[in-house]
């Protein structure tokens, strides 16, 4: 087979959008105690932002349209435009002075990663050589892991004090540049959630260098040779293949299994995205730097685990046993939390290091991994922005029954935790029974396997 060239280098500029998607879930989570006392806001109020952010129903509604889009018009299309609306929702989150207005800013910025993260993942695996494929897609993930330790790094360092834990080391220009915009008499809850505006106003310019490059790339060829088959026929309109999709066997069976593994898993997963830091100030008693910083470390962990433990191992070993060791790993790390208890120092630092080797060899790579390659190129992406639609949605539900569970200051914890471990446990036997047998082969190859000639 030929080899796509310049592979890695659309990969790493598509890349961006998985450091994006992160990192706005993760600045959320990380000044969502501050956004909290400046707004007086209630743990209802930060289901509601949970609920339509990039972590939840926001992405989920512009997965669906994302997908179709994608398909409909090509990938390079999605990159042309999407991250401007990217940076429209990341500027009215900076410049937010009420609920509502942070509201929309969860919103749109949420909405805009949707629309991405389909195309995004389609792209690089039909620009992927074959042999390559996992490990182009594990640097994918590994984006995502680096989004989120970037943004923490600069959570801890921006972070203003508390009576049990001193101010990040660059907190004084926090509280120099809230002065220039609110002056010196402005409260402490004003000043001290500058440091979250300044963290998502890093996020702004990281989308404005993805923007530039994306708009650069060529189209993907297997799209292209997708249109001009379409091209003897009616040109279908947007949602024409919607029906397809949920009337071929094969599809209807390929969206259980994959919805199976990442709804279960991504339960999880949302939790962790958006309410860490907020888990561990309140159920565990750290403050918000110190929070900050132990989740910095777990994404260290997690972006070394996804580079030299899923992209360089997931197109050489056994994908299933590959994918048992890091579910299992999950389930383990929570064990510790719920049997030591999250109170214990040792605990929480073994939960935070076994939660990033988890993270690292994550449901979710191998979800990116599988779902782009299981699909025909026609609708490929509009199959997985249905599936993330669907994943994302529930986690927007989940994330209010969450709250309600977890209560104001963790007295329900535990029993979050129990739940936590029965989604991976059905995540851990969905995937291990049912791992499709992809490695190895070309996304024509795959297709012609599964569908037939016809397809």
């Amino acid at each position: 087979m030929e080899l796509k060239k310049g592979s890695l280098k659309s990969t790493i500029a598509v890349s961006l959008t998985n450091y994006l998607d992160a990192g706005a879930i993760v600045a959320g989570a990380s000044g969502l105690t501050l956004w909290q006392n400046y707004l007086g806001l209630n743990e209802g109020h930060l289901g509601w932002l949970n609920a339509i952010s990039a972590n939840a129903f926001g992405a989920a509604i512009g997965a669906i349209f994302g997908g179709f889009l994608a398909d409909k018009y090509g990938r390079k299309t999605i990159y042309t435009y999407n991250m401007l609306v990217y940076m429209l929702g990341i500027a009215i989150i900076m410049f937010t002075v009420n609920f509502p207005m942070l509201l929309i800013g969860f919103l749109v910025t949420g909405i805009s990663v949707g629309v991405g993260v389909p195309a995004s993942w389609t792209y690089i695996s039909e620009n992927s050589e074959v042999g390559n494929r996992g490990k182009n897609m594990g640097i994918s993930q590994f984006a995502w892991g680096v989004g989120p330790m970037i943004i923490l790094i600069l959570g801890m360092l921006l972070a203003p004090g508390n009576a049990d834990a001193s101010s990040g080391v660059l907190f004084g220009y926090v509280q120099k540049i809230a002065a220039v915009f609110i002056g010196n008499d402005a409260g402490v809850d004003a000043i001290n959630v500058f440091s979250s505006r300044i963290i998502f106003g890093s996020l702004f310019v990281v989308a404005l260098i993805a923007w530039t490059l994306q708009r650069k790339l060529n189209e993907s060829k297997d799209w292209e040779e997708a249109q001009k088959i379409q091209t003897k026929e009616k040109q279908p309109s947007v949602f024409a293949s919607f029906g397809t999709l949920f009337t071929n066997k094969v599809n209807v069976l390929t969206m259980l299994f994959l919805a199976g593994i990442y709804i279960s898993w991504n339960m999880v997963a949302s939790v962790m995205g958006f309410f860490q830091q907020h888990i561990y100030e309140t159920a565990g008693g750290l403050s918000n730097g110190e929070a900050n910083m132990i989740t910095a470390v777990q994404w260290i962990v997690i972006i070394a685990v996804t580079y030299f433990g899923f992209a360089m191992l997931v197109d050489k070993v056994n994908q299933r046993w590959l994918y048992v060791f890091g579910t299992s790993i999950g389930i383990i790390a929570w064990g510790i939390l719920i049997f030591i208890g999250i109170k214990n120092h040792v605990a929480l630092w073994t939960f935070t290091i076994l939660w990033g080797i988890h993270a690292g060899i994550s449901v979710q790579a191998f979800y990116a991994l599988w779902a782009s390659e299981l699909f025909p190129a026609k609708y490929r992406a509009a199959a997985q922005g249905i599936m993330f639609f669907a994943v994302r949605s529930i986690a927007a539900v989940w994330g209010f029954g969450f709250v309600n569970i977890y209560g104001e200051n963790g007295e329900g914890f535990y029993t979050a935790a129990y739940i936590m471990i029965g989604l991976l446990i059905v995540a851990l036997i969905i995937g291990t029974i049912w791992t499709p047998k992809t490695q190895g082969k070309s996304l024509q190859q795959i297709t012609k396997e599964r569908y037939g000639e016809d397809i």
